[in-house]
């Protein structure tokens, strides 16, 4: 729950008005809000009386808020609506052009920018004039002949600062992208003229049709087959934005025809595993996530890595992973259980996945460095430890899955575990 500040209230306040107008940016910020809760939350402001800020906050969370992911959002705007205006300014002042003197050095928090932009929606708004010691007249032009378009910007944004039109393009260019796979070669094989291997039995039957001579030897060659796709999310508090974007990818993977996967596997965790497999075949993605994110119970919860992996390896390893699995974990490694017992089952989990590839967003940090206890007892366990927070990295994810020898991070980090 954000800070209390001080909540200043005019003489004539003209309070459903007020509700009227926060209700419709928090709809214009994502959240389902119609005419019955509106009724509903001014109603019970009348009964709960709003004297008291936390009262306040908590009569209005418990009419708006339906879902856990909404909270965030619930804030921002509640905070840039009711307590403080210069804070708007600010999120006004970075759908601007970067100019020194106007823009601050500090970028959006979750949620702040959709916050701003469903607060600001309609209006032609404009920064007041600020202070300058330049002479009167004089302009500043901007040449943005050079600058990235929107797509390629959009590419390394983080998911955590999307606004809410940014989150949507993101999407639409997470469903165009494809993780190419290299197929396995079985030991089943198959009748082929061009083959390597000769085929005896085949050799044999064909010449006791012919009364015993031998005049072919059949050949053969070793099939391929797909390997399939198992994905394990962190739906965590500090995770949740980048889970939604990892499931929403995830779920045009599993619904791509000749995507080369032989069949993709869905599982979230946050205090508890589950298996969301079975709502990633809905074709319509936000039925999907919306059928998945009703299931799992724990969005936006706790952290117990080790619990959910031991349940994984217990109940669900030899079912999804019996044929050379591809696993992609993605977690930023802050768990609140025992090392020891993190460690033991990331090995195990390591030795049943043809390849274990980790994803953690913490890694979009320059300065990132493996001093979790989690991420220390991880790291040694996986194949490849790279970044997950942006449309770029998950683009970059195609590139360890064609390479069955990239590492990503994992060597640099390790060094500092050493």
């Amino acid at each position: 729950m954000p800070e209390y500040l001080p909540l200043d209230i005019p003489d004539d306040p003209k309070l459903t008005q007020n509700i009227t107008w926060f209700a419709r940016a928090l709809r214009k910020a994502g959240l389902p809000i119609g005419p019955g809760r509106l009724l509903d939350a001014i109603q019970a402001v009348e009964a709960a009386g709003f004297t008291s800020k936390q009262d306040f906050y908590c009569t209005l969370h418990a009419c708006f808020v339906s879902r856990p992911e909404h909270r965030t959002t619930f804030a921002q705007v509640f905070r840039l609506y009711w307590r403080d205006p210069r804070y708007l300014e600010h999120m006004m002042s970075m759908m601007l052009p970067a100019v020194r003197g106007v823009q601050e050095d500090r970028t959006a928090q979750a949620g702040e920018k959709r916050a701003a932009e469903a607060l600001l929606d309609g209006t032609n708004a404009e920064l007041p004039e600020a202070e300058t010691q330049e002479e009167e007249g004089t302009q500043i032009e901007i040449d943005a002949s050079m600058t990235m378009s929107s797509e390629e910007k959009l590419r390394t944004l983080d998911f955590e600062q999307m606004s809410t039109d940014e989150v949507a393009q993101a999407k639409r260019m997470l469903a165009r992208l494809k993780l190419p796979v290299q197929p396995i070669q079985s030991r089943r094989t198959k009748a082929d003229p061009l083959g390597s291997g000769v085929d005896w039995r085949a050799t044999m039957r064909k010449s006791m049709r012919q009364g015993g001579d031998l005049s072919e030897i059949a050949r053969k060659s070793r099939r391929t087959r797909w390997p399939n796709l198992v994905v394990i999310c962190d739906i965590s508090g500090s995770m949740s934005q980048y889970s939604r974007m990892v499931l929403h990818f995830l779920h045009a993977v599993a619904n791509q025809k000749g995507a080369a996967w032989a069949r993709v596997h869905g599982f979230t965790f946050g205090t508890r595993l589950t298996n969301i497999t079975r709502h990633l075949a809905t074709r319509d993605v936000d039925a999907a996530l919306a059928a998945a994110g009703a299931e799992a119970q724990d969005w936006e919860g706790g952290t117990r890595i080790g619990e959910c992996l031991h349940v994984f390896n217990r109940d669900w390893s030899r079912r999804v992973m019996g044929q050379g699995a591809v696993v992609l974990l993605i977690s930023d490694g802050l768990d609140r259980g025992t090392p020891e017992d993190l460690s033991k089952e990331m090995q195990r989990l390591h030795l049943s996945a043809r390849r274990l590839i980790w994803l953690n967003p913490l890694l979009r940090w320059e300065g990132f460095a493996a001093k979790a206890q989690g991420i220390r007892a991880m790291l040694p366990h996986v194949d490849s430890f790279r970044a997950g927070h942006s449309i770029a990295s998950i683009e970059a994810l195609a590139e360890a899955l064609s390479r069955p020898d990239d590492i990503g991070e994992k060597a640099r980090l390790l060094q500092g575990i050493q």
